[in-house]
């Protein structure tokens, strides 16, 4: 089965407005970046997205929350960002906070087919017990509370349960990727993204390189899992930091 589509635009056409969609990448690193330009250019709107970080505010999921194009995100780190605490904070945006791991894990298990799980992260604060705020109210108040979790003891110690995630679509980006939909990616890079890709009902893969086959032993995310593959590369890869050791000769006196 041929996987490859034509372009990324071709890749996210039927993607509606109001769907879910989990993204990939952590910071800047990984993002499907052409796809997520692809969706910003077709208008998509209303996007519940659930990605490890909302991207910067000219970079990755930036670009759409800057043009009101998601209107909840469930994340992890939400920093670097000052759009998204500005519609965060001013009641336009919903959010719910997930520790990193329990992310994850919520991810891997919907796509395993995994309905819910126990964790230890989380025991003991608003995590468990409920009133986090989702979503603020324009006059400062919390209009929407994370409900509590349930929490049960398992050999003396406390777990909160915790559901996993599935959405309708997966935007993911991968090193190289092959006509059945394998994929293979590159160091960090590889990151939250075959964790979404196993999440999406639909996954699209945008890929550096298209080969006709990859060898099974470079395989990180078996083609099972992936609907359609785009090349794509062409968006560059961006670096949230610079930071570099002085030159030998170069220190300040």
């Amino acid at each position: 089965m041929d996987k490859v589509v034509a372009d990324a635009a071709t890749a996210v056409a039927d993607i509606p407005d109001g769907a879910s969609v989990a993204v990939g990448g952590f910071g800047l690193c990984g993002v499907p970046m052409e796809l997520i330009e692809a969706l910003r250019e077709r208008g998509t709107t209303g996007l519940r997205v659930v990605s490890n970080n909302c991207g910067v505010d000219d970079w990755g999921l930036g670009v759409l929350l800057a043009e009101g194009r998601i209107v909840r995100m469930t994340s992890s780190y939400v920093g670097e960002n000052k759009e998204f605490a500005r519609r965060y904070l001013g009641g336009e945006l919903e959010v719910e906070l997930v520790p990193q791991g329990t992310l994850a894990e919520r991810l891997r298990a919907g796509g395993c087919g995994i309905p819910a799980f126990y964790t230890p992260a989380g025991v003991g604060t608003q995590i468990a017990e409920g009133g986090l705020p989702w979503r603020y109210a324009a006059d400062g108040t919390v209009a929407t509370a994370s409900p509590p979790r349930e929490v049960r003891a398992f050999g003396g110690r406390e777990y909160v349960l915790e559901e996993a995630i599935t959405t309708d679509v997966a935007l993911v980006r991968a090193d190289r990727g092959d006509r059945h939909g394998n994929l293979c990616f590159r160091s960090s890079a590889r990151n939250f993204n075959p964790l979404v890709a196993m999440a999406g009902r639909t996954t699209i893969a945008e890929v550096d390189e298209v080969v006709d086959a990859l060898d099974p032993d470079e395989v990180h995310l078996p083609g099972i899992f992936v609907d359609r593959v785009v090349a794509g590369g062409r968006s560059g890869k961006r670096i949230e930091r610079t930071t570099t050791r002085p030159r030998p000769g170069t220190e300040a006196a």
